[in-house]
């Protein structure tokens, strides 16, 4: 497979775990579970079905040189840089321009940098088997089987089936449904045909290209623009004339959800997008009582307390409560009823819009 390489997105705020994850070093960069930050641990596991030359990382300005310290075994070069945030349709087009322009013949298994992923060993199968699918010409997205009607994820309904390649069962991608309500995410679940959008897709370069076109016309022009310019002294000049032209919008409403010749592979991977303090809770070992905090080290008392998550460096001690999330740095104390976790993001609204950007 020396024409299969992965990018890794790694670009993200990650607005919902603030206040550990900041503008200055977000949830990627952060050890939420383990040792490692997500970044590393995203990296490490793609090993050894693609080598390090063969992994691809999109980031921003402010980003790259922590990215680089981080996997320094990834050439230099393999770092694509946005010159400034626009959305992950611009970023993804950027790298796929760059990739195929070194290899035309590349398929590029579009992956992130922040999610977790429990068990790898199906991951990298799962992988190895969407390069297959995807040289028949197909998009193919991993679809998470689904363990609650949840109303923060996008959705996959699942047509027919296709076929079966190293073990794994793929079909008909047929619809993409963003975040429903409710109801309707009930409604999924229960018909046993929809999967949790992952945001990892596999396709053929050419074949993302020729959705651009299709999809995003005036995007893909600029992509034209720039792509002869790849691994030339031009090319950061070029980029930067075209970049603020870019569309800023999302790759799954550009691309994904009118996209020709879908596939999805419904799997279990162990995976959680980690996007909120209750979804990095359901990842982390628990005590005999329910409550988990940094996996450094045990550093709190708790007393009739279950269900919560504590998460600081300092001595922390809680007496009768439950399911809250408490979380500690060095100038934020932040505490929340766990049902209530999606809403850090509205507190982070609030500061960006009261001039309070030394707490971002």
């Amino acid at each position: 497979m020396k024409h299969y390489y992965a990018l890794i997105l790694a670009g993200g705020g990650g607005t919902r775990l603030w206040p550990m994850s900041r503008q200055s070093k977000p949830k990627q960069m952060l050890p939420l579970i383990g040792k490692h930050s997500m970044f590393e641990t995203s990296v490490t596991r793609l090993a050894p079905l693609f080598t390090p030359q063969q992994i691809f990382i999109s980031t921003g300005q402010n980003y790259v040189d922590d990215l680089k310290a981080a996997a320094p075994q990834i050439p230099p070069e393999n770092f694509i840089v946005e010159p400034s945030a626009r959305n992950n349709a611009a970023a993804v087009g950027l790298a796929i321009a760059v990739i195929q322009k070194r290899d035309p013949d590349a398929i590029i298994a579009m992956l992130t940098a922040d999610h977790h992923i429990a068990k790898t060993d199906i991951f990298r199968n799962v992988l190895a088997a969407a390069h297959s699918i995807a040289l028949t010409g197909k998009i193919v997205t991993l679809g998470i089987s689904p363990s609650f009607p949840s109303t923060g994820f996008g959705y996959i309904q699942q047509g027919d089936d296709i076929g079966q390649i190293g073990g794994f069962t793929y079909c008909e991608a047929t619809r993409f449904t963003e975040k429903p309500d409710a109801v309707r995410a009930t409604q999924f679940i229960a018909s046993g045909k929809y999967s949790w959008n992952s945001g990892m897709f596999i396709w053929q370069a050419k074949k993302a290209m020729a959705e651009f076109e299709q999809q995003q016309p005036a995007m893909h022009k600029l992509l034209q623009t720039l792509q002869p310019a790849v691994d030339t002294p031009n090319f950061d000049s070029t980029l930067d004339s075209i970049w603020e032209r870019m569309p800023r919008i999302s790759i799954d409403f550009a691309i994904m959800e009118d996209a020709d010749d879908m596939a999805v592979i419904p799997i279990d991977i162990g995976w959680s997008d980690v996007g909120t303090w209750s979804s990095l809770y359901d990842v982390l070992e628990l005590d005999g009582f329910g409550n988990c905090g940094k996996s450094n080290g045990d550093r709190r008392i708790v007393l009739d307390t279950k269900n919560s998550l504590v998460y600081t460096d300092k001595l922390a001690v809680a007496i009768g409560v439950e399911d809250i999330i408490v979380v500690e740095t060095d100038d934020v104390l932040m505490i929340c009823h766990k049902d209530r976790a999606q809403q850090v993001k509205e507190i982070v609204d609030y500061l960006r819009e009261n001039n309070m950007e030394d707490y971002l």
